[in-house]
């Protein structure tokens, strides 16, 4: 081996020159190589080794040229290495010879090393071409993505301190790369959530596996007024043992993102609340069952407490005034939570009224028909209030920050309003709440107003159906009397039933029930209309079918034509002789003075208005003191109940002597349902009197049945 040439530690710098040389030469294996001044090889190491194959005492002492591939142009490298010994750095691309035998290209940088008194040697790095090209090609993509990208690159050192970041960072951070290198996290941004970022870094530093989507959240000095959202992934860095170095950070802002996303989830939440409500409120036609589930609705996704307050003339079922000039009267018809919330319990409680002054924010919704909103309640908000009760004062003191109202307005007319609070660590009310609680407002306001509508049409209803009915119905003589009326709960069923006792000529006296069938105010005029014409039809002493089909003429009169049915029954006190005619009506009941009941078989007949059949007129003979029983069929129909079955457990409730007044409140009370569906007459008369028949052949009720089915029969 010639002793002409430095040792290699010497000519190379020690062990790190490659690594020193920086740039991408420093991660590639690069073998050193030496030789003399005449081109032999005098220091081969063992990266030199591990990338020919040759071992050093195979090569040294050997030409360089020789390891060149014997079928190429040699003449590159002789030249390539004549060049750097006579004084110049080269490089280029030659092409080896492996000790395997196959060929392998090589990038080379020679230079010459001085050696003083001796001749000049010449050191070569060399490495892998095709690994020198990935290497330099990466580089250049990591220096133009870390200058240019878009996206916030950041590095950092095992003790996790800044020691680059790019452009798009510094202008994330509102910082200059010089405020960041050197310093931790936690010192560059203090009003970010440093300390997850750095026990997140720490684990990726301690077992290699990368997370991906941390959320950084805060503010930095590019944008002091609000919180932004980042999206970080953080990479360990290693070395060429696997050995952690640092870790690298990249960092997306997403807070348009974000916000984008809780909009669209805050937007889900909302539609899932107003179809909610679609199905929670306006189950019934009640004005405080409807307010109260408004107010449940809202509680918990909307607010922590909602109450729901109307206007004293819309909760006392009159019209609204035009005007709130002088201010407000509510009543609270609906509050959530009803009870464990300290908040509600404060407020006032269901029921009570209370009064507004025209300036004040519930009189001022109402009046402008606009929402309310109080996104931050502080003293300041609630000091006008403050002046007149200390209410809002103690409410803020218990937690309440953010308040809004909605005014319920149903047809353009003002009902009411919602108010909603919200408690704690509750984000404030924005636009989006203010929206969705106006939406609560006019579904419920709709459904208040209907109820407000349903109850006024209820009443008008009950009332014109009662005023058709007789008021004081004088029992003729001869026959003692009873009645009752009971109306449908619904509006939309209260209809037209009615009966009526009309005293006829030579002692007789007509019994009469109807239903006309329809229901509402509608059903109730067209009951009022054939009750008016009965009566006048009935003085005429005009026989029962012919004056059926008067009352089939009054119908057919009417724009919108409906049907009825009915039952005219003719009793004369004296004798017990009745003739009855059935019009499509229930059969009637006879209880005979021994307490047997029966229902009595008469031909059905058809509703008055289909026309084209005629009535069947039936002469039955009771017995004296037998009481003849008329109902409209709200008494007997029930939902899930045969009809057959009814009517068993009405004659067995007739069974037996009981007072009329008694004997009406019982069939009632036994078979009106809680909540009738339709509306129930009940006529109950007893012809002529008990005695009589002691006198006579007494017994069970007889009937001699004779068709007359003509008018003049």
């Amino acid at each position: 081996m010639s002793n002409d040439i430095p040792p290699i530690e010497e000519l190379t710098g020690g062990a790190g020159a490659a690594t020193d040389a920086g740039g991408w030469l420093g991660v590639l294996p690069v073998a050193l190589v030496a030789t003399g001044a005449d081109g032999r090889i005098v220091r081969w190491d063992p990266v030199a080794q591990e990338l020919l194959g040759y071992r050093a005492p195979e090569v040294v002492g050997r030409h360089v040229v020789e390891l060149l591939h014997p079928g190429a142009d040699r003449s590159l490298g002789r030249s390539l290495w004549q060049a750097a010994a006579a004084g110049h750095g080269v490089m280029g691309v030659v092409t080896a010879w492996h000790r395997d035998g196959h060929p392998l290209e090589l990038e080379i940088w020679a230079c010459p090393v001085p050696g003083g008194d001796r001749s000049p040697g010449v050191l070569v790095f060399a490495a892998d071409a095709s690994a020198a090209r990935r290497v330099r090609g990466s580089s250049a993509v990591w220096d133009g993505l870390f200058a240019r990208s878009p996206v916030g690159i950041a590095v950092f050192d095992t003790q996790l301190r800044f020691l680059q970041v790019n452009p798009a960072l510094q202008a994330m951070n509102g910082l200059p790369e010089a405020a960041h290198v050197g310093r931790r996290l936690a010192q560059v941004l203090p009003e970010v959530n440093a300390g997850e970022m750095e026990e997140v870094m720490r684990r990726v530093l301690a077992d290699g596996e990368p997370v991906l989507d941390f959320r950084r959240i805060g503010r930095t000095p590019a944008d002091l007024d609000r919180d932004r959202v980042w999206s970080c992934s953080f990479v360990r860095l290693e070395d060429a043992h696997g050995l952690p170095i640092g870790v690298t950070a990249s960092i997306i802002d997403i807070t348009a993102q974000q916000q984008a996303q809780a909009e669209a989830a805050a937007s889900r939440r909302g539609l899932a609340l107003l179809n909610e409500a679609g199905i929670r409120i306006g189950t019934t036609l009640e004005l405080e069952r409807t307010a109260q589930e408004l107010a449940e609705v809202a509680v918990p996704h909307l607010a922590d407490v909602v109450i729901v307050d109307v206007l004293e003339t819309v909760a006392a079922g009159a019209t609204p005034g035009p005007g709130l000039v002088g201010g407000a009267t509510l009543r609270r018809v609906g509050k959530a939570p009803l009870s464990g919330s300290p908040v509600a319990d404060v407020l006032a409680p269901l029921g009570q009224t209370l009064s507004f002054p025209a300036a004040a924010p519930y009189t001022q919704a109402l009046v402008q028909r606009q929402p309310f909103l109080i996104a931050h309640l502080d003293n300041r908000a609630v000091a006008g209030a403050a002046r007149h009760t200390a209410k809002p004062e103690r409410l803020l003191h218990m937690g309440v920050h953010s308040f809004m109202i909605a005014p319920m307005v149903a047809r353009g007319v003002v009902l009411g309003m919602a108010s909603f609070c919200r408690v704690g660590t509750a984000r404030p009310f924005d636009s989006n709440d203010v929206t969705l609680a106006g939406d609560l407002a006019a579904r419920a306001a709709v459904c208040v107003d209907n109820a407000r509508m349903y109850s006024r049409e209820h009443d008008t209803a009950v009332i014109l159906q009662r005023s058709m009915l007789p008021q004081h119905v004088t029992p003729p003589p001869g026959i003692e009397i009873a009645h009752r009326y009971l109306p449908a709960s619904d509006v939309n069923e209260v209809g037209g039933d009615w009966y009526d006792v009309i005293a006829l000529p030579d002692g007789k006296t007509a019994l009469l029930i109807g239903d006309v069938m329809g229901h509402g105010t509608t059903a109730a005029a067209v009951m009022g209309r054939l009750s008016s014409s009965v009566r006048a039809l009935a003085r005429l002493d005009l026989p029962a079918v012919e004056l059926l089909h008067h009352l089939e003429a009054a119908l057919a009169d009417l724009s919108d034509p409906l049907l009825a049915t009915f039952l005219y029954a003719v009793c004369d006190p004296r004798t017990g002789h009745c003739q009855i005619t059935r019009a499509g009506h229930p059969p009637p009941a006879v209880v005979a003075p021994d307490g047997t009941a029966r229902l009595l078989q008469l031909p059905a007949g058809v509703p008055l208005g289909v026309g084209g059949i005629d009535f069947t007129t039936t002469e039955v003979d009771l017995a004296p003191g037998s009481l003849l029983v008329l109902y409209t069929d709200g008494l007997i129909e029930a939902r899930g109940r045969d009809i057959d079955e009814r009517l068993a457990e009405l004659t067995h409730l007739l069974t037996g002597t009981t007072p009329l007044a008694d004997l009406c409140d019982t069939l009632l009370s036994h078979l009106a349902p809680a909540s009738a569906d339709d509306d129930i007459a009940l006529l109950i008369a007893r012809i002529g009197s008990p005695d009589a028949g002691q006198h006579g052949n007494a017994g069970a009720a007889t009937s001699s049945v004779r068709d007359m089915r003509e008018p003049n029969a």
